[in-house]
């Protein structure tokens, strides 16, 4: 590492540079920023657009004293280098360190640990209060993209910081996209804000020549603020941001880093809640983010000269799905297809270009995604739901009230089921199935192999009458024994010739099972394997089949408490099981690791699930 950047370890050092330097500096960032992605994977054109906003911010405030909140965080790679963490940036989503978003137990710089979208304005609202409230000193600033600006939580926070008697700052990120282009109404407004600066230009003008007088300057520019907003209303009239209580200034340009330090320099006196409107391009600084920022939002290892991936992509289960469920859709016009900003992540870009009217991408809104389903399908549409895991926690009461209530039939394609990988605590789907367990009515699927997901997608859309769930994992099928044919019922029995062990498990954790068996035939234990298909509810027929065994061993990839297997445990016990019965799933939250590396530390690979079934079989 060379050039200003090697002496740049901490914020403080920002303010000895001069903006020439700071420009300098951006470009040295960016540099880094794309040779750690390139090599690590993860989010590139985020953070190539906020890194003069970043070096501004910190300029300006005294962060860790001021509190700085990312909203969703994945565009936070420059504040981690310039807040201490720089030398640990090549370890960035590798297991052991840095995480890919804020984290509270990596640095004193990151307030909260954030991964999900329009929480920074309630939470960054919450850190104020709490200053005031212990007579803490300095200011809090949220920074939300106006992607996350979709978000209904977001408004909570502005419907309640517009109240606010002291300073708080809210940074409105505008780059005209969350992971593909913005949809709905804030998006076509934010728009027609952008075409009218003229007016905040003229603001702007007029309150730094007021404050520039000497003793009275300050006390002045107040009183001119009824003047500033009759001006303002005469011309464009007021923002919506105004009309909930905050003082709007913008639109300013985003990699103007002079600029954007005066103004945050100004803002942080004023004793008010104030948004500022700021523009800038994500992907910025490297020619393929910026002619595709949507390809280059989350992305694998790849050639920085080239800008192509170093791995060829293959089949996924999300690719499958999309193409599927095109398939079911072309002979069945009542199916629709609901996405919450993730049309790409899901596989639904087919679906959206062939039936663009039976498409609905409804911007980060889960909770709203769920009920507008249930809408559809009370007005006699068969909607699918595409959700990543993660986020379908965002929606449980929505699922309970707007849809099993109702009683209505809504599919969920659950994406992004169990591990993740290197996205790491706030991305890992581990709770999608116990919170799924306790829908009343709800059924769910959970499928092994890209031929199962079409059977069970087609039984979710047409063999149940009401919430309906098929959960995937990320990226392709597992391997899949020569001599395993699935019978497509709620169960499969693999290896039934010897029922005194026997191994339940679901999803891809099958073929770790399979793993797990061949370890232990050459160690005289034959181990039979029941591959649950539906996980709720359970068969009843899966339990009698495991009755007279003397071990059995449960093995899932998801949350232990109010799991699948613990309700598997609690039907054997009812129905008078005699053996013992072994419970290995998750306990807790699952730090960033590649996904196969992660399911081996929690003992849930081949390796770890034949070393607990010998070890309680020899004792």
């Amino acid at each position: 590492m060379s050039g200003i950047l090697n002496g740049i370890d901490f914020p403080e050092d920002l303010k000895k540079l001069t903006f020439e330097q700071l420009d300098e500096l951006c470009g040295e960032i960016r540099k880094l920023i794309i040779d750690t992605v390139s090599s690590n994977g993860g989010h590139l054109a985020s953070n190539l657009g906020t890194v003069e906003l970043t070096v501004a911010l910190l300029k300006a405030f005294g962060s860790p004293d001021d509190k700085i909140v990312w909203d969703v965080g994945h565009q936070a790679y420059t504040y981690k280098i310039l807040t201490g963490r720089k030398d640990r940036i090549p370890t960035i989503r590798t297991e052991g360190g840095l995480s890919g978003f804020p984290n509270r137990s990596e640095s004193a710089y990151d307030p909260l640990s954030t991964g999900h979208s329009s929480t920074s304005i309630s939470a960054a609202l919450g850190i104020a209060e709490a200053k005031q409230l212990s007579g803490e000193k300095g200011s809090v600033v949220a920074v939300i993209g106006d992607g996350a600006l979709t978000g209904g939580l977001a408004y909570e926070g502005l419907n309640n910081a517009g109240r606010f008697k002291k300073n708080f700052i809210v940074i409105l990120n505008d780059n005209k996209m969350s992971i593909s282009r913005n949809v709905g109404s804030m998006a076509r407004y934010l728009a027609h804000i952008r075409t009218k600066p003229s007016y905040f230009k003229i603001k702007g003008g007029i309150e730094n020549t007021v404050k520039r007088i000497p003793v009275i300057g300050a006390q002045l520019n107040r009183t001119t603020l009824k003047f500033k907003s009759a001006l303002k209303q005469a011309m464009y009239g007021n923002t919506i941001f105004e009309d909930m209580g905050f003082y709007y200034y913008g639109p300013f340009d985003g990699h103007d880093i002079r600029r954007l330090t005066e103004v945050f320099n100004n803002v942080k006196n004023i004793e008010h809640p104030v948004l500022l409107h700021v523009l800038t391009q994500k992907g910025r600084g490297y020619s393929f983010a910026e002619k595709n920022p949507g390809a280059f939002h989350g992305v694998p290892k790849f050639n920085v000269q080239t800008g192509k991936a170093l791995k060829k992509g293959s089949a996924t289960f999300s690719a499958v799905f999309g193409k599927y469920l095109c398939t079911l859709a072309e002979s069945d016009g009542r199916i629709c297809a609901v996405t919450a900003a993730m049309k790409s992540g899901t596989g639904l870009e087919c679906f959206a270009h062939m039936f663009p009217k039976r498409f609905f991408d409804v911007g980060i809104e889960e909770e709203h995604a769920l009920t507008f389903s249930g809408g559809l399908a009370a007005g006699g549409m068969v909607p699918v739901f595409a959700v990543y895991s993660s986020f379908l926690q965002r929606g449980y009461d929505q699922m309970i009230h707007d849809i099993s209530i109702q009683n209505v039939k809504v599919v969920l394609a659950v994406d992004r089921a169990g591990i993740v990988g290197e996205d790491g605590v706030t991305h890992q789907g581990l709770f999608d199935a116990a919170l799924l367990n306790t829908v009343p009515g709800a059924v769910v699927f959970s499928p092994s192999y890209y031929d199962e997901l079409k059977f069970y997608m087609k039984q979710a859309i047409y063999g149940c009458s009401g919430l309906a769930a098929v959960r995937y994992p990320r990226g392709g099928e597992p391997e899949r024994p020569a001599d395993f044919y699935s019978a497509y019922g709620s169960f499969d029995f693999y290896g039934r010739d010897n029922t005194r062990v026997i191994a339940i498990t679901y999803g891809r954790l099958f073929a770790c099972a399979c793993a797990a068996r061949k370890i232990l035939l050459p160690k005289g234990i034959n181990l039979s394997i029941i591959k649950l298909n539906r996980i709720v509810p359970i068969d009843e027929n899966a339990v009698k089949a495991v009755l007279t065994a003397e071990k059995v061993f449960f093995f899932e990839e998801g949350i232990e408490s109010g799991g699948i297997g613990e309700h598997f445990g609690f039907m054997l016990e009812e129905a008078g099981f005699k053996g013992k019965y072994f419970l290995k799933a998750i306990k807790g939250f699952v730090a960033h690791a590649k996904m196969e590396r992660a399911i081996g530390k929690l003992g849930l690979d081949g390796n770890g699930m034949a070393m607990m079934i010998l070890t309680e079989c020899c004792k």
